[in-house]
């Protein structure tokens, strides 16, 4: 596991859980530094005191609030860890939330918390089962990085996840962006919900769901290592104007079911649809047994996984 950030407790009423606080996620992006092309010096970024015009340690760097151009604040990080907020010590539950109730653009990174001593470990036990059987999450505040912030406490394979979270107003209105007035028939939001239904998948995993980038960069790394020719990019498909969106969204769906292995033949069952309403559709003009047909077909394609 990866180094402690964070030591303190989660304090639930009057309980208190000691707990270390890990990174829950890993960052695999390939990195890369910066050099000098005529003869590959590595460029770096040296501290330097603006008074002084000289390079500076790290040992004689610290904080500061600039009050004005010529007046500083100084802060120790000392003080930055005796702020007087209970917050400073311990991760604060205030309120028990229903998961739905919580805008996921307001959840950001995520870390994991561990009992840091044996005495820990049943209240932490006792906080990760309630939080099981409520189907809810906690709401807490907690210090870090010289700023209270907002956390989110929820259970990922019986350990304690924190979540930090945004702010109310640190959340744009995103109103001005809307686009303009426009209809959308019936129809056509069933033929985008019958390509939700043949798009959907039980979990994120497989090839789909993997790095390509970091896996092309890591191609290119390779091949001039051993001097080999650059792998070739594969032409870029121009976005084309979709002038019907009943046809885009059909062919998107059996281009959906040829990625995923389905055979085209596969569209033609259907199970929902009964002898008279069969009759009546024959019936009917070519355009609306046509659209009802790609109704039958989606709720056909979602009638297995409710059963």
């Amino acid at each position: 596991m990866p180094r402690t950030i964070w030591s303190g407790a989660i304090s639930f009423g009057l309980v208190t859980v000691p707990i270390n606080v890990v990174g829950a996620t890993e960052d695999h992006s390939i990195r890369f530094h910066q050099y000098h092309l005529a003869d590959q010096g590595r460029i770096r970024y040296r501290k330097i005191c603006e008074l002084e015009d000289r390079e500076v340690s790290q040992e004689e760097i610290g904080k500061g609030y600039e009050l004005t151009k010529t007046q500083v604040i100084p802060i120790t990080d000392e003080e930055l860890s005796n702020l007087p907020l209970p917050t400073a010590k311990a991760i604060e539950i205030d309120a028990f939330v229903p998961l739905a109730s919580i805008d996921p653009i307001r959840i950001a990174e995520g870390y994991y918390l561990q009992p840091s001593s044996p005495v820990g470990a049943k209240p932490y036990k006792l906080l990760v089962q309630a939080l099981s059987r409520s189907a809810k999450v906690a709401v807490a505040k907690y210090a870090w990085s010289g700023r209270e912030r907002l956390g989110l406490l929820r259970v990922r394979d019986d350990v304690l996840v924190l979540h930090a979270m945004r702010w109310p107003d640190e959340i744009r209105d995103p109103t001005e962006l809307l686009p303009p007035p426009v209809q959308v028939s019936d129809e056509e939001i069933k033929g985008a919900l019958a390509l939700m239904d043949t798009m959907t998948t039980e979990s994120l995993e497989g090839p789909e769901f993997q790095d390509r980038y970091t896996e092309a960069i890591a191609q290119i790394i390779e091949a001039k290592r051993e001097e080999k020719p650059l792998p070739e990019a594969p032409a870029p498909e121009a976005p084309a104007e979709v002038l019907d969106l009943m046809a885009a969204l059909n062919a998107s769906v059996e281009k959906a079911k040829a990625t995923r292995g389905q055979g085209a033949g596969s569209a033609e069952v259907h199970e929902l649809p009964k002898p008279k309403k069969k009759a009546a559709a024959k019936k009917q003009p070519a355009k609306k047994a046509t659209a009802k047909k790609a109704t039958a077909k989606k709720t056909s394609g979602r009638r297995p996984r409710s059963a």
